[in-house]
């Protein structure tokens, strides 16, 4: 048995994918690599089938309609054979080194006395263009090297959450609870990052720079002009988060507490890059959103809104707006995020 899968979404990919799949190929037969090429257009096809050819035992190509990177994830989820999943986008690669310690830790867990439910591990931002590399680490936050639940989770700071780049799932946990990414839509990594966690008994902490998640480019669906455009993308995956937390009696205490934290900056998120369009529609799509929370959990809707985070971005007036933008950027630039 593998122990295991990655999926690697590709969507026109051809000029980045293959020094993703070459970090990659460093984990060996322990490894499923599933290249889903997700309607290219280009030669990412080719790619996929070219490595899955020189690979058979470790490589697998996949190829589909185009759905969006969330249908390109359930597809390597439906197909995979591993004991623990990981998505790494084709634009990504990962640190040879971190990756072996992540192999040789998840394969003692797998044949340990416990099941652990997800591992994680530090991502680097490889932003083009920055001479420092901002590490996204969890020391003091998680215990290290055991295993431990919701309730032995230190204090997390604000800016500092898990994002798909620091997770691995046991698969059959993401079958269990029926993550199912909606098709033909940005952002799902919150949604890959959040909707199991009520399935989450214990995790396991690895302090080692794993991830390296390049950003920086034009194009990316994380800059923020590009972000703006595909607001109601990112307005969908908001609301499905409010759904799942609505879902569940939220227990024990560290997974609600966690879940509320991880929400609350996704509102404030979709919140600014309403204010920031500049349009008095995306405004009306503003309130509506915190609308659709106070609906779904009317004393969530009170603890946020007229929390710290929920008081800057709801500042009322244009004045109001340019001081809620002025203090995103403040925390933009502390926490380095794009």
């Amino acid at each position: 048995m593998k122990i295991l899968s990655i999926a690697v979404p590709c969507y026109n990919s051809e000029d980045y994918m293959e020094k993703c799949i070459e970090s990659l190929l460093a984990g060996g037969e322990d490894v499923e690599i599933l290249i889903v090429d997700d309607g290219s257009a280009d030669g990412t096809a080719q790619i996929a089938d070219r490595y899955a050819e020189k690979y058979p035992n470790i490589i697998k190509a996949i190829h589909q309609e185009n759905g969006g990177h969330g249908e390109a994830v359930n597809t390597g989820i439906r197909n995979a054979t591993g004991a623990y999943f990981k998505v790494v986008d084709s634009d990504d690669w990962v640190q040879k080194e971190a990756y072996l310690m992540v192999l040789e830790t998840l394969k003692e867990l797998l044949f340990g006395a416990e099941t652990v439910d997800m591992l994680i591990s530090n991502f680097v931002y490889e932003k083009q263009g920055a001479k420092r590399k901002k590490v996204m680490h969890y020391r003091h936050c998680f215990p290290e090297k055991e295993i431990f639940g919701w309730s032995q989770i230190h204090h997390l700071p604000k800016g500092k959450y898990l994002l798909m780049h620091s997770m691995i799932y046991r698969t059959k946990l993401l079958t269990d609870c029926h993550l199912h990414l909606p098709a033909h839509t940005f952002y799902v990594d919150n949604l890959f990052a959040f909707d199991p966690l009520p399935y989450v008994s214990n995790m396991y902490y690895l302090d080692v720079n794993f991830y390296r998640y390049f950003i920086g480019r034009e194009d990316q669906s994380v800059n923020e002009k590009v972000m703006i455009g595909r607001i109601d993308q990112q307005l969908c995956v908001n609301r499905l988060m409010i759904d799942t937390y609505a879902r569940y009696d939220l227990k024990p205490r560290g997974l609600k507490k966690y879940m509320t934290k991880y929400l609350e900056i996704i509102m404030v998120v979709s919140s600014i890059m309403l204010i920031r369009s500049g349009t008095e529609e995306n405004l009306q799509k503003k309130k509506e959103l915190w609308d659709y929370l106070k609906s779904a959990d009317c004393g969530l809707y009170y603890r946020m809104k007229y929390g710290l985070l929920g008081r800057m971005v709801n500042l009322p007036g244009h004045s109001g707006r340019k001081i809620s933008v002025t203090a995103y950027k403040i925390c933009q630039k502390f926490y380095g995020f794009n």
